[in-house]
């Protein structure tokens, strides 16, 4: 998959998260907030789980554990706070507050592992901000809700750094999807039964809004992103989901019947211009190496690499290329620890 291939299927994404935050608010008058994220992480995690079965073959290790026990900690924290915001929210201010994660990742990144942001994405992250102010008109006061989506935003900023890491280190994009569905499910879903209203009347009346959570706005969604941030880093997948505000304002439009006026229709286009200019900046040749290296060229060690990797025939300039291309391709690097792994095996 290439870099613009997953900027374009996070945008698809965006939409279907953003038409499905009208779901979210829906799905409420038939079910408590712990339950609608209870059943619907267990539909999405019952349709990705036969993906993540043929996983199961690829080397893991201790470190694939751990990994993946904060990256589904951190989701599990992140889809509540989400759902419970639309308790004391509309659509479009929670649609616009969730967005903020746009400005809060690259900074998680840079924090958290060093990523250090462009300046094109800072630009970028910032006019979608501005986008989002023109979008909702301005907020003349936070309310619980608004407070408990910016804290959801501050969660999924968090979990994108740690989900990009743990993908770029491990891949699995299906088993990380399903143990972060059926988790969510096996946490929310006895809370709802103990203290919300959870039963099979109340599903059953919340079966379109669940049908339209569980299948596209948690199992397609969430595993588009999950693949894709094997390709593209976690600052630009914020920037370019951002785009949820966009899609959450016309849902709330068409279906709620929230109308969005000139100026907020002036903030998406802005937000779409800031999403795209950071999709296409994917198209940009990336450096090449010298088409020469000397042979007594000093070459650094890059201790991740794998026993073997190198080309042991004192050819510098092979060894160079493969350690560049270790070093810069994700999928690369994790196919030679899969093979690795296997020879040792």
């Amino acid at each position: 998959m290439s870099k613009l291939t997953a900027n374009l299927l996070l945008l698809f994404a965006a939409a279907l998260w953003g038409f499905g935050n009208v779901a979210q608010k829906t799905v409420l008058n038939h079910l408590d907030a712990l339950s609608a994220v209870g059943l619907r992480c267990l539909i999405g995690g019952l349709l990705v789980l036969p993906l993540a079965l043929t996983e199961r073959r690829l080397p893991a290790g201790a470190a694939h554990f751990s990994s993946l026990a904060r990256v589904v900690a951190l989701f599990a924290v992140s889809i509540v706070l989400q759902q419970l915001c639309y308790l004391g929210a509309t659509v479009t201010n929670a649609s616009f507050l969730i967005s903020t994660v746009t400005v809060i990742t690259p900074l998680a990144a840079w924090l958290l592992i060093g990523e250090r942001p462009t300046a094109g994405l800072m630009l970028a992250a910032g006019s979608t901000v501005v986008g989002c102010l023109f979008l909702s008109a301005g907020i003349a006061g936070l309310s619980s809700g608004d407070l408990t989506a910016l804290l959801s935003a501050g969660c999924y900023a968090l979990w994108t750094v740690e989900l990009g890491r743990h993908m770029q280190a491990h891949a699995r994009p299906f088993t990380a999807a399903a143990a972060q569905f059926l988790v969510a499910a096996a946490l929310a879903l006895p809370l709802g039964g103990m203290q919300g209203n959870l039963s099979v009347k109340a599903a059953a009346e919340a079966g379109p809004e669940l049908v339209v959570l569980g299948v596209f706005s948690t199992a397609v969604a969430f595993g588009i992103q999950i693949a894709a941030l094997r390709f593209t880093s976690a600052s630009h997948a914020a920037v370019i989901v951002s785009a949820e505000s966009v899609f959450g304002a016309m849902g709330a439009a068409i279906f709620l019947g929230e109308h969005c006026s000139v100026v907020g229709a002036l903030g998406a286009a802005i937000i779409l211009g800031s999403i795209l200019s950071v999709a296409m900046a994917s198209r940009t040749p990336a450096a090449r190496l010298p088409s020469r290296t000397a042979a007594d060229a000093p070459i650094h060690d890059f201790s991740g690499a794998p026993e073997g990797w190198e080309v042991r025939d004192g050819n510098a300039h092979r060894r160079a290329q493969q350690l560049y291309r270790f070093e810069n391709d994700p999928s690369a690097r994790w196919r030679a620890t899969w093979l690795n792994a296997s020879m040792r095996n």
